[in-house]
């Protein structure tokens, strides 16, 4: 990136704003069952602020992420979403998801409906959106992710990573404030994975709020503002990325670090 910000001062300093914060977590606690996924975890991303998570498997990364878009809930803790408090009413939560597109690791898209349709579903029965107005709409995003002409196939047709694309202009079609990612270029093939790493360096550079969760440290790099480290439910280290890579204060992320780059 052009400007890299040295310090989490300078980040506290640019992210600065009269905005109240995208997301906050406070003292949030999940269980399965006997198994404590996510343990008194606190934090809190500023509106436009782009944040990658990233750790081990069974970090309760994931957890965390699906949380914050209510797919899965918190037993103890709060949850606050553009200001909105997480709870079982489902009006607020109603309007937390129109609020916050999510793309998961498989790319959930309907295998009956076109391209187009699949872009158009949400807007037209969510938000009331004009089926003309709808289709605009998408085929502005779809350009934007750079597959238009794809618009009118289905989603057998297309590769992984169009395939993941079209899941990322469908979130973009609802114009959310926020945007979730859960791993989005796992289940993805290695020569796929760039186009849609590409495609988020893309959004990234809208001033979108974004969290990711990923292991693609190159793309952490290039995008993050803050970098959130977990492991075993627990958020571990957090920071800049440069500094956190370069000077990683745990053994934990050291590990994890020395796994990840040997991987790679």
């Amino acid at each position: 990136m052009s400007e890299t910000i040295e310090t989490e001062a300078q980040i506290a300093s640019a992210m600065r704003t009269d905005a109240p914060p995208a997301i906050v977590l406070e003292g949030v606690n999940k269980w399965f069952g006997a198994l404590h996924v996510l343990r008194d975890v606190n934090l809190s991303v500023a509106t436009g602020e782009r944040v990658v998570v990233c750790g081990p498997s069974g970090s309760g990364k994931s957890t965390l992420i699906r949380c914050i878009n209510r797919l899965e809930t918190h037993q103890e803790g709060k949850i606050l979403v553009d200001g909105i408090e997480l709870s079982d009413d489902l009006r607020s939560l109603d309007a937390i998801r129109r609020e916050v597109g999510m793309v998961f690791q498989s790319f959930n898209l309907f295998p009956h409906l076109t391209i187009l349709e699949n872009c158009t579903l949400a807007p037209i029965w969510v938000r009331r959106m004009p089926k003309k107005e709808a289709e605009e709409l998408a085929m502005e995003y779809l350009t934007r992710v750079r597959i238009p002409e794809q618009a009118k196939k289905y989603p057998g047709q297309l590769s992984g990573g169009q395939q993941q694309r079209v899941a990322i202009a469908r979130a973009l079609c609802m114009k959310p404030k926020i945007m979730l990612f859960d791993e989005p270029t796992s289940a993805l093939d290695p020569e796929m994975i760039k186009e849609v790493l590409d495609t988020m360096v893309m959004l990234a550079s809208t001033g979108m709020t974004m969290i990711c969760v990923t292991h693609e440290m190159g793309f952490a790099r290039q995008v993050a503002d803050r970098v959130v480290f977990m492991d075993r439910g627990e958020i571990v280290e957090s920071g800049e990325p440069e500094s956190l890579f370069s000077d990683p204060k745990t053994d934990r992320l050291k590990l994890f670090l020395s796994q990840i780059l040997r991987g790679h």
